[in-house]
């Protein structure tokens, strides 16, 4: 079966078990509609802005190791995915801000849905620290599944 409505899907991973639960229902909703999966994993260089540049490599090995753990995450998501029956599965590690990565990739490639998965942070922790979810959910024109992990902090 394949839908008109569901072409493409983003499932946005961070690589932790927080997300594992949404990349189910995204591979579950590719599988469904036949949908391509872009499995994306955005390394946060916005972190690093407030890191003073060194000349001893540090740097460039921590940004070495993120662009790694994004590449095993994604490939998570294709193994699992394939293993589901999804054919056409896609690994996109990009670097930004997550929230505003997300949004442009979803615009610039033609994403009919946004699925990602969320900590379920309340109060002062969701003040203090911004949801990347809800940052998504705000700024995006295209729909976004939110799924919880079922953890609460």
């Amino acid at each position: 079966m394949t839908s008109e409505f569901y072409r493409n899907i983003v499932i946005a991973t961070d690589g932790s078990e927080n997300t594992q639960k949404a990349i189910s229902y995204g591979i579950e909703i590719a599988k469904l509609s036949g949908a391509t999966v872009h499995a994306l994993y955005v390394v946060d260089t916005s972190s690093f802005s407030s890191i003073p540049m060194s000349s001893d490599g540090g740097w460039e090995a921590m940004f070495e190791i993120l662009h790694k753990e994004g590449q095993s995450a994604v490939s998570a998501v294709k193994q699992q995915a394939k293993a589901a029956g999804v054919e056409d599965v896609r690994e996109i590690v990009w670097e930004g801000n997550p929230s505003a990565a997300i949004i442009e990739f979803a615009e610039k490639n033609n994403v009919d849905l946004i699925i990602m998965g969320t900590l379920g942070k309340t109060g002062l922790d969701r003040f203090l620290l911004g949801s990347v979810a809800e940052k998504v959910v705000r700024g995006s024109t295209v729909p976004v599944m939110v799924v919880r992990s079922g953890e609460t902090s």
